[in-house]
C-alpha cells in the first residue's frame, strides 16, 4: 500500500474536492493496470490515516469508485479492484463477440428457450402477423465469470434451428452467420432504468441498481427482420461508446 500512497498526490490548495482527487488518481491506477483486478485495498480508516484525510472523505472517494464499477466491497474480503467495465462501440456486433475480442472470457447461461406466438412489439419488430411462431430466447451473459447482461431475443421460428448447447458455446450472431444468414442493418434504441428485485438478484446488482437498456431490430439481406433483441446491461460494468464526426 506504500506504493499507492507514493503514487497519489493531494493538493490541498486546489479547488478540486479532496475525495475526487483521490478517486480520480485511483481510477487512473486501475485503468492503467497498475492496480490489477483482484488487488485488495486497505480499509478506509487505514487509508484515511495514510493520506491524512478524514474518514468520511476517504469513504466518499471509495464509494465513487464502487459506483463506477472499479471497486467492489465483498464481505469477509474487503475492498477489491474489479475488472474495468466493458466499453462497447455501437456497432452491429454481438456482446459475445465483443467480450471474446477483448479477452473477457464470455460465458452464457440459457435461462429459457421456447417457441411462442408473436404478439405486440415482437410482432411489430419482426414484421409478422400476430400469432406467427417465434423462437424466444432468454440468456444471462457473463464476462470473466461476472454477470453483465440479461438478453431476450426473438427470431422467426422458420429462420433456423437452435440448441441450448450451441447458444452456450457461441454468440447468437455467430450462429446466424453459420446458418448463412447475413446481418445488414439494424435499428437500435438505448435507455436506462432501475433494476427490478429479480433482475438485481440475477445480475448481482445492488438494490435499485441502474441498468442500461437496449432494443435492437436486425434486418438481413432481403430487408426482412431476422432478430429482435431486448437487453439489460449493468451500468456499473458496461457502457456504450460512439464516435462522432463533424460535417
Amino acid at each position: 500500500m506504500e506504493s499507492i500512497t507514493r503514487l497519489i498526490s493531494i493538493d490541498r490548495s486546489s479547488p478540486v474536492p479532496l475525495y475526487f482527487q483521490v478517486a480520480q488518481q485511483l481510477q487512473q491506477l486501475i485503468e492503467s493496470g497498475t492496480l490489477a483486478p483482484g488487488t485488495r485495498l486497505e480499509n478506509e480508516i487505514a487509508l484515511a490515516d495514510k493520506f491524512g484525510l478524514s474518514r468520511p472523505t476517504m469513504r466518499q472517494a471509495m464509494q465513487h469508485l464502487v459506483d463506477k464499477g472499479l471497486l467492489a466491497r465483498k464481505r469477509g474480503v474487503g475492498t477489491q479492484v474489479v475488472n474495468n467495465r466493458v466499453r462497447r462501440q455501437v456497432e452491429l456486433t454481438s456482446l459475445f463477440e465483443d467480450l471474446k475480442r477483448d479477452d473477457r472470457r464470455p460465458r452464457t447461461e440459457v435461462l429459457s428457450m421456447e417457441t411462442l406466438p408473436a404478439v405486440g412489439s415482437v410482432a411489430a419488430a419482426l414484421e409478422v402477423e400476430p400469432g406467427t411462431p417465434t423462437v424466444s430466447l432468454r440468456r444471462l451473459r457473463y464476462a470473466d465469470d461476472e454477470p453483465i447482461a440479461v438478453m431476450q431475443n426473438h427470431l422467426p421460428a422458420d429462420l433456423l434451428t437452435l440448441t441450448e448447447d450451441e447458444l452456450t458455446e457461441y454468440g447468437l450472431y455467430e450462429l446466424l452467420k453459420r446458418a448463412g444468414i447475413s446481418l445488414r442493418t439494424a435499428r437500435q434504441n438505448i435507455g436506462a432504468r432501475k433494476a427490478t428485485a429479480a433482475e438485481a438478484r440475477l445480475l448481482d446488482e445492488g438494490r435499485n441498481g441502474t441498468l442500461l437498456t437496449m432494443e435492437r431490430t436486425v434486418q438481413g439481406d432481403s430487408g426482412r427482420p431476422v432478430e429482435f433483441g431486448s437487453h439489460l446491461y449493468r451500468a456499473s460494468r458496461y457502457s456504450f461508446e460512439m464516435t462522432l464526426t463533424a460535417h
